[in-house]
This record gives C-alpha cells, sequence and structure tokens, in this order.
C-alpha cells in the first residue's frame, strides 16, 4: 500500500523501518464498511473501463478515493466510483 501510494510513510534510509502517522482519516480509510458508491476493485475497473494498474495511479494521485475492507477472509481495496457527469 506504500508502494501504490493508498498510505504514505517515511523511511529515514533504505532499508530501515517505515514510519506511518495513523491519523483519524487514515484509520477511517480501513474498515468493514463502504457506502454504496464504493465498489469492489474488479467492478470499479469494469465501471470505469480501465486496469487495475490505472486505478492504483489515480488513487495514488488522489483523483480516486479508496477504502480497504476486510469481510471475514475476504479483504481488498474498494473504490469510490463517481456516476459520469451528463453534459448541458
Amino acid at each position: 500500500m506504500l508502494n501504490d501510494g493508498i498510505i504514505s510513510g517515511e523511511q529515514l534510509t533504505p532499508g530501515a523501518p517505515w514510519r506511518i502517522r495513523l491519523t483519524d482519516e487514515l484509520k477511517a480509510r480501513f474498515n468493514g464498511e463502504t457506502s454504496d458508491d464504493f465498489l469492489p476493485m474488479r467492478e470499479a475497473m469494469r465501471a470505469l473501463g480501465i486496469s487495475r494498474q490505472t486505478v492504483l495511479q489515480r488513487v495514488k494521485r488522489g483523483e480516486l478515493e479508496a477504502v480497504h475492507v476486510v469481510r471475514g477472509k475476504q479483504k481488498g481495496l474498494h473504490i469510490k466510483v463517481l456516476a459520469p457527469q451528463s453534459r448541458c
């Protein structure tokens, strides 16, 4: 998740442990519940018509919002997918 840019951290030197600041915002991104506008990764890929890598790049750039969801043995990212805006 550090490599994908989903969470941020710092490393004093290469090979040293990562330091991750646990804020309330970061804790909220790791939960068991999401609203209906968050889709599992595969559904988000289909809805957006893009690859998994592109979804992760957009999350890293802050263009898409992601939440890590754990439900029993299942876990994964859910992506907030906004419906396309209609043009007037």
